[in-house]
């Protein structure tokens, strides 16, 4: 062992004895993607660790331009059929010049995401060229990032953190010795119409608006010292002498919702505020604990450890293609599900493209919510990583955008029900954006309707079915059963105008859509059949189900990507959209569809394996379903690498920023969710209810369970643990392996349904009862029903 990491390995294991789930660096950040992520799920805040002149660049998730409008556009529709006729007639370039000129959003773009302020900490007195022991660190377990470090025989340390409960950002500093505490702090808008005030009440107020927006806006910082004194003047707080110190940032705007921007942010930071002036910080802390870990500890995973562990963070990226660290393995996936809980909680927006961390006010694609795979892939961990009620903010979304999506399916298409073309942001946009060749595809509430339903089969809630998830995919799938069109070639309903996303311009018939619209009927049909409504409306979406144009196989022995067959097996195009059916979706699967399968695997490896952060993040799902855990595993090897902005003409890199977030580059999160649902989707799939060549009726979902024990396990890493994982059909899974194969696998289920269980090549049918746990070995030996409770309902 060299001397450096011999001394690392000491600095760091006092903080690894209390959380292996730890990133942490010997350096404070220099930019932002090296600061280290805090949220609450409507406050997000970037720490950069610095000793003299600490920055804290945060967000609150209604702060964006634009206000309440609708983008439809009055009387499309007429232009529609006329649209269809160019695309039949091969006239693809005058299809989408009329389709630009009649048949877009008004405007033609969406709004953005924006940065709200930073709050700075001036720390006299402190020479960073003096520094000893310095270390900051983000602990996952605890939603805390702190900074510690030693200047004039003085120990500092800064704790911060989101609380959900509180509402605030709330930091802490403390010091090893009495009123050794001196700094001024402050406020910084993002935007050019605010200020920063000193109140009556001590507190700062930085309040203004957004250019060329409705939206008003409020921050509001609290320091409560301990010991020493605070003062606020000139728009600043100076604390001097104190021995600890909290303070508290609060934030609002004035938003209510997409059409209602009519609420006060001071009164919302009035009421915030009140209950917390004259609170402990160790309550707080308490309560965000009690909080956070009541999500995030009901996962663990142990995929072994090793010397690398040690490192600081980046280091670890750095050296990962050449030093086996599985340990990092584990951080990169419990990293993911921090980063949901931070950024989707009920009551605020759904994690947009940055989920919640933004320091810019021209985002890259206005860090938005774009649906032809972003959106859906930041809560694809959901489910299967037991954070389903992290979905709640994007279910309430829907609702909105439903009502939006209903104005655009009557001008767009004279249609019933709701559509969602690929972007929506805070004002719930929902008509076709920015270019008629790849913004007209109107699939996107399709997909995002398919969430509702996986929702349901993880947790089996009828009244969430009832009430929330069944009238919003009936809206979506009536639009549906009005906008397919009869193909004049073969005689089956397509899908038009449209795109394969984001290529080949407008079409009639691309195979995504197809693969999503039955599963959007079969999803319908199901939940209709489930809740004993809509009988007459259930045959129609079963007899359009049979209807739609099938997947074919093309020239190549590839799946084809478009109705008519030129696939271009050099295209490496980021999208692979076409692969929906293998996954997210499951109506290609190794026995159900082997030759489908097939091809669709000989399209994966056409689009080869290098790709944009977000695109792995989808491949390595892909080669999970695939079977293949160790191409998966050369995936994850090119996701862990260092990233880079393009900057100068230099090209940018895909990997991981040194704060662990996924780069396109730039940064995008859905990289980071892709890659934590791909571990479990090596350990655990349970989609796939063909155990020979059949045919199930689609309304069979949702009626059994079926599990796929280690269907990907890659041998680079042949042994671990896991244990709170979960199965569609509502059960948890606990797995342990050992030399590559299974060791022990609890199952236990929620309610009564029959279960079909599988593991290398042997499969075992069992009815299982509710709140039973069910132990397998390696032989799938048939097993008697273990005491119930064993294992808690959580």
């Amino acid at each position: 062992m060299t001397r450096r990491l011999f001394t690392l390995t000491l600095a760091a294991l006092s903080a690894a004895s209390a959380s292996d789930l730890q990133l942490w660096y010997d350096k404070p950040a220099v930019e932002w993607e090296q600061a280290l992520p805090v949220g609450n799920g409507r406050l997000g805040a970037m720490v950069f660790g610095r000793p003299a002149a600490e920055r804290i660049q945060f967000n609150e998730h209604t702060v964006w331009t634009g206000e309440p409008h609708s983008y439809a556009h009055p009387g499309a529709h007429q232009y529609l059929g006329q649209i269809r006729s160019l695309l039949a007639e091969g006239k693809q370039k005058e299809a989408q010049a009329l389709a630009m000129k009649e048949f877009m959003s008004q405007p033609i773009r969406q709004k953005a995401y924006q940065a709200f302020g930073d709050l700075l900490i001036e720390q006299p007195g402190i020479d960073p060229a003096q520094l000893s022991a310095y270390r900051r660190s983000l602990d996952l377990d605890t939603a805390i990032a702190t900074t510690t470090f030693t200047a004039n025989g003085v120990t500092f340390t800064r704790e911060v953190l989101a609380s959900h409960p509180a509402g605030v950002i709330a930091v802490r500093l403390t010091a090893s010795k009495p009123r050794s505490l001196t700094f001024d702090a402050t406020l910084k808008a993002a935007h050019e119409k605010a200020s920063t005030t000193s109140r009556p009440d001590g507190a700062l107020s930085m309040a203004g608006a957004v250019a060329n927006s409705a939206i008003q806006f409020e921050a509001r910082l609290v320091a409560i010292p301990e010991g020493g004194k605070a003062e606020s003047k000139d728009g600043r707080i100076s604390v001097r002498d104190a021995d600890a110190v909290t303070l508290l940032l609060a934030g609002a705007t004035n938003f209510v919702n997409y059409r209602d921007v009519s609420a006060s942010p001071a009164r919302r930071n009035d009421a915030t505020l009140a209950p917390l002036r004259a609170a402990r910080y160790a309550t707080l802390k308490t309560a965000h604990l009690t909080d956070h870990q009541t999500l995030f500890r009901r996962v663990k995973l142990d995929l072994g450890t090793n010397e690398s562990a040690a490192l600081p963070t980046d280091e670890r990226v750095r050296r990962f293609d050449t030093a086996p660290d599985p340990q990092l393995v584990t951080l990169v996936f419990q990293y993911g599900r921090y980063l949901l809980i931070g950024s989707s909680r009920k009551g605020g927006q759904p994690a947009n493209l940055q989920g919640l961390w933004n320091a810019s006010n021209t985002p890259s694609w206005d860090s938005k919510y774009t649906v032809n795979i972003n959106t859906e892939m930041n809560y694809w961990p959901a489910g299967i990583a037991a954070l389903g009620e992290c979905q709640q903010a994007l279910f309430d979304a829907l609702k909105e955008v439903a009502a939006s999506g209903a104005e655009t399916a009557k001008e767009h298409y004279n249609a019933p029900g709701w559509v969602l073309h690929h972007n929506f942001d805070l004002w719930r946009g929902t008509a076709p954006i920015n270019a008629s060749d790849h913004g007209i595809w109107p699939t996107g509430g399709a997909w995002l309707s398919t969430h509702l339903w996986e929702h349901y089969l993880f947790t089996g809630d009828r009244e969430f079915l009832r009430t929330q998830a069944y009238p919003l995919m009936k809206g979506a799938a009536q639009f549906f059963t009005a906008y397919l069109v009869r193909d004049p070639k073969s005689g089956k309903l397509i899908s038009g105008p449209s795109n394969s996303p984001e290529q080949g311009g407008l079409v009639m018939g691309p195979t995504m859509d197809h693969q999503i619209i039955r599963a959007l009927f079969a999803a319908t049909a199901s939940a209709a059949e489930t809740l004993n409504v809509d009988p007459e409306f259930r045959k129609k979406l079963l007899e359009m189900h049979a209807e739609i144009a099938p997947n074919h196989i093309g020239k190549y022995g590839q799946l084809q990507e478009w109705m008519e067959d030129v696939d271009d097996p050099k295209n490496e195009h980021r999208h692979v959209s076409h692969l929906w059916g293998v996954y997210p979706g499951r109506e290609i699967t190794p026995y159900g569809s082997p030759d489908l399968f097939a091809a669709a695997r000989k399209s994966l490896e056409f689009r080869g394996d290098a790709a944009t952060g977000w695109s792995m993040g989808w491949k390595l799902n892909l080669w999970a379903r695939f079977l293949d855990g160790d191409h998966a595993w050369k995936i994850f090897r090119n996701l862990i690498s260092p990233a880079a902005n393009s900057a100068r003409g230099v090209k940018g890199r895909a990997g991981l920023f040194p704060n662990l977030f996924d780069a396109h580059p730039p940064f995008q999160i859905d990289g980071n969710f892709g890659a934590t649902a791909s571990v479990i989707e090596m350990l655990l799939q349970s989609h796939d209810p063909y155990a020979t060549p059949q045919t199930v009726s689609p309304v069979e979902q949702g009626k059994a369970a079926f599990i796929h024990l280690l269907p990907a396990l890659p041998s680079a890493l042949p042994q671990g643990k896991a244990s709170g994982l979960r199965a569609r059909g509502g059960i948890d899974v606990d797995l342990e392996w050992a030399n590559g194969k299974l060791v022990k696998a609890t199952l236990h289920a929620r309610r009564a349904l029959p279960v079909t269980v599988r593991y290398a090549g042997k499969e075992i049918r069992l009815q299982a009862a509710a709140n039973r746990n069910y132990v397998f070995d390696s032989t799938l030996s048939p097993p008697p029903p273990a005491p119930a409770n064993l294992k808690e309902s959580k």
